[in-house]
């Protein structure tokens, strides 16, 4: 097969170690199970362009080494198209990589693309943008924000800060009041944070699905409001607790129709990591087999 590699020189793993090294090295890799090989090693504020180069060149994988959002911002590219999505786990937590399968040390990653198997699975979009992991609205904003103001270039940092920034947003949690409808059905809600996710989570471990294929959204109302609730709901997500989680309200769904009641610009969104500002009503909706992945071979 025919790879445009795409690494993020500013994105998580890659920040701590030699990125045009380990280019060369994935180079050697893939080319030694007969594949042709292009990389480009690029910043952060060029991998919009090198991703529209890939969409319009003629290769057959596009791999992208960086955080939930460049893989987001790939798959926003690659969605609807003949190219495969290759995730190179080079973030911090890499979500999405997680529910493909994909070995989570660089180098084993790359080896298990050697002899991958292409397949479809689902893409979200929130007022037409794809994403692949989760939007949100309220306290997950809130803390995406807090973190940014620490400085970190590193993982760990990276973890350091947004275990700071957590304690900071669960001390004065957002209240948000919202009009949601679900395939039709309208409630209105007050609450801490809304979550939508290309697909419903799994149980037992990081928030990422164990179906990247099963055709729904997730729809996630926090019902927790005072702290000490936030802090429990926070301890069970770590865990992967859902499913007999009362402080959380669970719904799969086809449609999402999101309506911020209030003030609503201040509390801010959030998809796949990266913040952007809320329109008072947002749309969202799942797209089945939208996305042509590489994953490992059974």
């Amino acid at each position: 097969m025919r790879f445009q590699v795409i690494l993020n020189r500013d994105g998580g793993t890659l920040r701590s170690r030699d990125p045009d090294r380990f280019a060369q090295e994935t180079r050697a890799r893939l080319e030694g199970f007969g594949h042709t090989v292009s990389v480009a090693v690029v910043p952060g504020d060029g991998v919009g362009e090198a991703l529209a180069a890939a969409a319009a060149g003629d290769c057959e994988v596009v791999m992208v080494g960086g955080g939930d959002g460049t893989v987001s911002a790939a798959a926003g590219r690659l969605a609807g198209s003949d190219k495969a999505l290759a995730v190179l786990p080079a973030g911090t937590m890499n979500l999405f990589a997680r529910s493909l399968g994909i070995p989570l040390e660089l180098e084993a990653a790359v080896a298990a693309f050697g002899n991958g198997r292409v397949r479809a699975v689902d893409v979200a979009s929130a007022d037409g943008r794809i994403f692949v992991h989760q939007f949100s609205v309220g306290l997950h904003a809130k803390l995406i924000r807090l973190r940014e103001k620490h400085a970190f270039r590193s993982r760990p940092g990276k973890i350091w800060a947004s275990v700071r920034a957590g304690f900071s947003a669960l001390f004065r949690p957002p209240r948000l009041k919202a009009a949601l409808t679900v395939d039709g059905e309208e409630t209105k809600v007050t609450t801490a944070g809304i979550g939508i996710t290309n697909n419903l989570f799994g149980e037992g471990h990081l928030p990422y699905s164990d179906r990247p294929d099963g055709g729904v959204l997730g729809v996630y109302v926090t019902r927790a409001r005072r702290r000490r609730d936030l802090a429990r709901l926070l301890l069970a997500m770590l865990r992967g607790r859902w499913r007999r989680n009362d402080q959380i309200d669970i719904r799969p769904a086809k449609e999402v129709t999101l309506r911020l009641m209030g003030r609503h610009r201040r509390f801010g969104c959030a998809i796949d990591g990266e913040l952007c500002d809320p329109g008072e009503v947002i749309r969202l909706r799942i797209h089945p087999g939208a996305l042509k992945v590489l994953a490992p071979a059974e």
